[in-house]
């Protein structure tokens, strides 16, 4: 359980593609003990909640995922440094209707959108929690967009892990953005 404060600044953060190098092979290569994690992505996420931020990690992965995706994201360790602690919030449906609803109807954001509308609610109505979020489709920066995330802090990156963000400033991976974070996330 999660206790958050009303002023609470929330930075989200897509699993699948987005912490990992892909979103299919980022499930599967940690169970053979592969590292497939985008480089730089724990210090980054580390710095950004020591600069009073909170993270919450968003997948569309089935509720039959929770265990494997909570062991993931809590063993991930990159030169020492882990991500932080934070809610993982992962689709309550099966692995078959999630799958259905990622691979074949390609509308992952018909539930990240409804998830994060409900984390929404819980805050005052003046006050929007959302202040950035990562992720590596479109339909992430479709979610984002839709919970009021500000064009300017909405981040993607690729499986090479170059970073692609619409703000002036130039960033070109995690570990250059990680550079500017007192910048980005005051």
């Amino acid at each position: 359980i999660y206790l958050l404060h009303w002023r609470s600044k929330l930075v989200v953060s897509d699993v699948d593609g987005t912490i990992t190098k892909s979103d299919v092979l980022g499930q599967f290569m940690p169970w053979i003990g592969r590292d497939w994690s985008q480089a730089g992505v724990t210090p980054l996420f580390s710095a950004i909640k020591d600069n009073g931020y909170k993270l919450i990690f968003l997948s569309s992965r089935a509720i039959t995922q929770s265990s494997s995706t909570r062991k993931f994201l809590t063993d991930l360790e990159q030169n020492g440094v882990k991500l932080p602690d934070g809610p993982i919030v992962i689709s309550p449906d099966g692995i078959f209707p999630s799958l259905y609803r990622e691979v074949v109807r390609r509308l992952p954001q018909e539930f990240k959108i409804a998830c994060l509308q409900e984390i929404r609610y819980l805050f005052p109505r003046d006050c929007n929690p959302f202040y950035a979020g990562f992720g590596n489709r479109d339909t992430d920066v479709i979610t984002y967009l839709e919970v009021g995330i500000p064009k300017d802090r909405i981040f993607t990156i690729n499986p090479k892990g170059e970073l692609i963000a619409s703000t002036a400033v130039n960033v070109k991976c995690y570990l250059s953005l990680h550079k500017l974070v007192n910048e980005m996330f005051p």
